[in-house]
């Protein structure tokens, strides 16, 4: 998949996902994809490395996504999560006191399944990072049981029950 087909894919998940919060009626600000609307230290500091939504969650918080279009790995059973990201994700998660997690889906599920992972997950699963024999690139070759899956119908309360098991 090229850049260009690989960022429509992209947009497409993202919009896919807004429409998954807007039909539970969850409160979210979209982040604005331009870097220039950012801090010259935010990018200096992050390399402009930001999440998608910002999720509000009544008497709790908020908790930052990034979405992302990802297919399983057929031959491995797991999903590529990028180092170099995931490793910027974690410094501002830290830095900021913050919970970013990963959500993930594709055209195969019809974006009818949400994927869901802390940043923090990823970090601390002792997985070994890999390179991509495609792209040269560092993942985390993360396996689908590691995530919560959120179906279409599913609310965020599955994802806190699920959190806490």
């Amino acid at each position: 998949m090229n850049y260009d087909d690989s960022k429509q894919k992209g947009e497409e998940a993202e919009k896919k996902f807004k429409d998954w919060l807007d039909k539970h009626k969850i409160h979210y600000f979209y982040i604005k994809q331009d870097i220039e609307f950012f801090s010259a230290a935010f990018k200096d500091s992050f390399s402009g490395k930001r999440p998608d939504f910002m999720i509000l969650i009544p008497n709790l918080g908020l908790i930052f996504v990034d979405i992302k279009y990802k297919k399983i790995n057929p031959d491995y059973k797991n999903y590529p999560i990028d180092v170099e990201e995931t490793k910027i994700y974690s410094s501002l998660q830290r830095k900021f006191n913050l919970h970013i997690w990963y959500v993930i889906s594709n055209s195969d599920f019809d974006y009818k399944t949400w994927l869901w992972i802390p940043v923090s997950k990823v970090i601390e699963s002792g997985v070994t990072e890999r390179i991509s024999n495609k792209s040269g690139e560092s993942f985390f070759p993360i396996p689908s049981q590691d995530f919560i899956q959120i179906a279409d119908n599913d609310s965020l309360d599955r994802l806190f029950s699920k959190m806490l098991n």
